[in-house]
C-alpha cells in the first residue's frame, strides 16, 4: 500500500471523555498502572546484590573466576531494572496488561461518573481521597515536572491590545513561516511568537521548522503545563477556523498521550535510575581496574570492553537528560547531563540537544535534519543526486553541486567524492562506525568554541561548564590510556574501546535510514499530521524485556518520537497502545529484529549506492563522467 493509499484509509472514533476531580479545578496524581516487580522484594534485592557487588570490587583478585561471576550479578541487576516499573504503592495486579484503543474508550465512556452521583467506593486519588470522575471539556491532562496534572486547556491573554479581532485561516497563518514573522497554531489558538524566537531554549531553528503550521503535538510533547499558562497568553492573537482539531484521527491519537497521562506514565521511577547508576558504577569501575591493574594485555584489553559498554549505556542516560526526562527540569537535568555525560562519556550535551532538537521537528527531511545529512560519507535517499528534485524542491544550486542545509547553513556538497563515497557506503558503514565516536569529540568542541557566534540560548549560558568537562574527559582518558605499558597496546586500547563503543551508532542509524525521507516541512495537513510523520520516519527494534537495557530505549523509537518526553522504563507500555492504534488506521508500524534491522540498513545503504551510481550515466556529473574516471580508462 502506498503513502496516499495509507492517508486515505483514516476510520472515525469517538472522543474521549476527560477526568475531572470531584472538588477540584486545579491539578491531582492520577493512579497508576504500571506494571512490574513490589518494592519490597525489590529493595531487598537490591540490598543484596549492591552489598555482594561492593565487596566484589573491593576486596576479590582479579582473575578470570570471579570476574564472569561479577558480570552475571551486574547483568541481573540491570535486567531487574527493566522490570522495576510500578509506582510505589499502586496496587495494580502484576498481571493487568495494558488494554488496547477499544478497551480504553471503553472504559472512558463507563467510569464517567454524572455530577453529584456517590463515588465512595472509588480510589482513583494518589492522596486516598475519592476522586469524582465527570466530563468536563474545559480541562485537560498535561505534564508538569513529571507529574501529570488536570488544568484548564486554554489560558486567555490578560491584555487584547495583540488580538487581531477576526477570523483567521491555516492558509493565511502558513504565510508568515519566516524567522521574522513566526506564527504557530496550538489547539487552534494563533500565536504570533515573532519576538520571542531569539529568546528560545530550544534554539531559533525548530520554531522556523514549525512557522505557519499547526504544531499543537509537537508543542505539547517538549513542554510542561506551566508554559501554556505563564507564556503562551502574551502570543496570542486569536483563533483558526480550519484547524485539525476537529479531525477523528487527531481526536484518537491525541486520547493516546491523554491516557498516558492519565495513567501517570510520564512520571519517573527512581529506582530504575538507583539501579541503572549501580550498573554504570560497575561497569566504570571494571574497566578503570581492569585496565590498571588487568595482570595481562588480555585483561587490561577486557578494560576496553568495560569501557564500551559503559559509553553505550552511559550514552542512554544522556538521552534522557536530554530530553529531560529524569527529573522533567530544565536546568536539574541539563547540568546532571553535562557534569556526568560530558565528563564520563565525552559528548558534549549542548551540541547533542542543538542537533537533536531539530531532528525530532523535522525527521528525515533532506534539508532539514541533521541525522541524516552525513554527506561525503552517506546518504539515505539517492534523491540528494536527483538534480531536477532537487530543483524541484528549490534547494539545488548547479555551480555549488549540492544541496542547502538549514541546520549545517551551508551547501552540502554532491560532488564526484561524495559520489564515489556513496556508492560504496554499503562496505563503508561499519568500519566508519567502528571511529564514528571520534567525530563526535571534535564536534562537541567545535560547538562549545562557536558557542558566542551562535544563537544558540544553551551554548552561551553553558560554555564554560561544557568546555571545563570535555577539557576533564580528555584529561582522565589520556591518563588511563597512558598508564598502558606500550604504545601499541594503548593504540589497541583505544581503537577496540571506540570500535565496540560504536555499536551504539549503529542503533541509531538504525532507527530511520531506511524510513521514507522528504522534502522540506511537513505537518502541512491531515496527510502528513504529528503522528503519521512520527510513524513514516521511524521504526523501532523488536526485542524482549530482559534485554531492553541493551538498547536503552532506542527499540521503541516510534513511541520515543510520539512521546520524546515520555520516561524510557514505560516506552513498552505507551507500544501496547500505539501499535494498535496503527494497525486499526493503516498507518505504517515498522518493528523488526535487530538482526533483521541491520540486513534492511545494509540493503537500504546498497540501493542507495546503485542508484547512486547510475546518476553518473544520466549527464549530472558522477564520476563515471569525472576527469579520474577519464584518465584512469585513457579517455579522451
Amino acid at each position: 500500500m502506498n503513502k496516499t493509499e495509507l492517508h486515505n484509509s483514516l476510520a472515525p472514533a469517538g472522543p474521549t471523555p476527560r477526568y475531572v476531580p470531584s472538588n477540584s479545578s486545579s491539578s491531582i496524581d492520577p493512579p497508576s498502572s504500571n506494571v512490574g516487580v513490589p518494592f519490597s522484594r525489590l529493595r531487598f534485592g537490591q540490598l543484596v546484590i549492591v552489598s555482594f557487588l561492593s565487596f566484589y570490587l573491593n576486596h576479590v583478585p582479579f582473575t578470570l573466576n570471579y570476574v564472569l561471576p561479577g558480570i552475571l550479578i551486574a547483568s541481573i541487576l540491570c535486567i531487574m531494572s527493566e522490570y522495576a516499573e510500578i509506582h510505589e504503592g499502586s496496587d495494580v495486579p502484576k498481571s493487568m496488561t495494558p488494554p488496547t484503543i477499544e478497551e480504553i474508550e471503553r472504559s472512558l465512556q463507563s467510569e464517567v461518573v454524572p455530577p453529584g452521583e456517590d463515588t465512595s467506593d472509588d480510589d482513583d486519588s494518589a492522596s486516598g481521597e475519592d476522586v469524582e470522575v465527570v466530563e468536563k471539556p474545559g480541562l485537560i491532562w498535561r505534564e508538569q515536572d513529571g507529574k501529570s496534572v488536570l488544568v484548564p486547556s486554554f489560558y486567555p491573554p490578560k491584555s487584547s491590545k495583540n488580538l487581531l479581532n477576526r477570523p483567521l485561516t491555516m492558509s493565511e497563518v502558513s504565510s508568515h513561516n519566516t524567522r521574522s514573522s513566526c506564527w504557530v497554531v496550538i489547539e487552534s489558538h494563533v500565536y504570533d511568537i515573532t519576538r520571542y524566537i531569539d529568546h528560545h531554549p530550544g534554539g531559533w531553528l525548530p520554531l522556523t521548522n514549525m512557522a505557519g503550521k499547526d504544531c499543537t503535538d509537537a508543542f505539547a510533547n517538549y513542554h510542561p503545563a506551566n508554559i501554556y499558562k505563564d507564556m503562551l497568553p502574551s502570543f496570542y492573537i486569536g483563533d483558526v477556523t480550519d484547524s485539525l482539531d476537529g479531525t477523528e484521527f487527531v481526536k484518537e491519537h491525541r486520547s493516546i498521550r491523554q491516557e498516558l497521562l492519565r495513567r501517570g506514565l510520564f512520571e519517573t521511577n527512581s529506582y530504575y535510575y538507583y539501579l541503572k547508576i549501580v550498573w554504570l558504577s560497575f561497569l566504570l569501575v571494571s574497566a578503570v581496574s581492569l585496565t590498571l591493574l588487568g595482570p595481562s594485555k588480555s585483561f587490561r584489553l577486557g578494560g576496553a570492553v568495560f569501557m564500551a559498554a559503559f559509553w553505550q549505556q552511559l550514552a542512554f542516560i544522556g538521552h534522557d537528560v536530554g530530553h529531560n526526562a529524569i527529573s522533567h527540569k530544565k536546568w536539574k537535568d541539563t547540568t546532571l547531563g553535562i557534569i556526568f555525560g560530558n565528563t564520563l562519556g565525552g559528548i558534549s550535551l549542548g551540541w547533542w540537544k542543538h542537533s537533536h532538537n531539530v531532528h525530532h521537528i523535522v525527521c528525515n527531511s533532506v534539508e532539514h535534519d541533521p541525522d541524516i545529512q552525513h554527506m561525503p560519507l552517506f546518504a539515505v535517499t539517492d534523491e540528494i543526486f536527483d538534480a531536477e528534485k532537487l530543483q524541484e524542491a528549490g534547494v539545488y544550486d548547479d555551480e555549488k553541486q549540492g544541496f542547502w542545509s538549514t541546520y549545517h547553513m551551508k551547501w552540502i556538497s554532491t560532488d564526484v567524492v561524495s559520489r564515489f563515497l556513496v556508492s560504496n557506503q554499503h562496505y563503508l558503514f561499519y568500519p566508519i562506525m567502528a571511529v564514528a565516536r571520534f567525530n563526535l569529540y571534535i564536534q562537541g568542541f567545535i560547538y562549545v568554541a562557536t558557542a558566542w557566534s551562535q544563537d544558540a540560548w544553551f551554548a552561551k549560558r553553558f560554555q564554560k561548564l561544557e568546555f571545563v568537562t570535555l577539557l576533564g574527559f580528555l584529561t582522565w582518558l589520556t591518563l588511563l590510556v597512558s598508564s598502558l605499558p606500550t604504545p601499541t597496546e594503548r593504540l589497541h586500547w583505544l581503537l577496540l574501546s571506540h570500535a565496540l563503543a560504536g555499536w551504539l551508532h549503529v542503533q541509531i542509524c538504525i532507527s530511520h535510514f531506511t524510513m521514507d525521507t522528504y522534502h522540506g516541512h511537513a505537518y502541512n495537513g491531515p496527510q502528513d499530521d504529528w503522528f503519521k510523520m512520527q510513524c513514516f520516519t521511524t521504526m523501532n527494534v523488536d526485542s524482549y524485556r530482559w534485554s531492553d537495557f541493551v538498547h536503552g530505549g532506542l527499540q521503541f523509537q516510534i513511541e520515543h518520537h510520539l512521546y520524546p518526553r515520555l520516561p524510557r522504563h514505560n516506552l513498552r507500555e505507551a507500544r501496547a497502545l500505539v501499535k494498535p492504534f496503527c494497525l486499526k488506521h493503516s498507518v505504517p508500524y515498522h518493528e523488526l529484529g535487530f538482526y533483521d534491522s541491520n540486513v534492511e540498513l545494509v540493503n537500504g545503504l546498497k540501493s542507495v549506492a546503485m542508484k547512486c551510481r547510475e546518476y553518473g550515466l544520466k549527464g549530472v556529473g558522477g564520476f563515471k563522467e569525472s576527469q579520474i574516471y577519464e584518465g584512469l580508462n585513457a579517455i579522451g
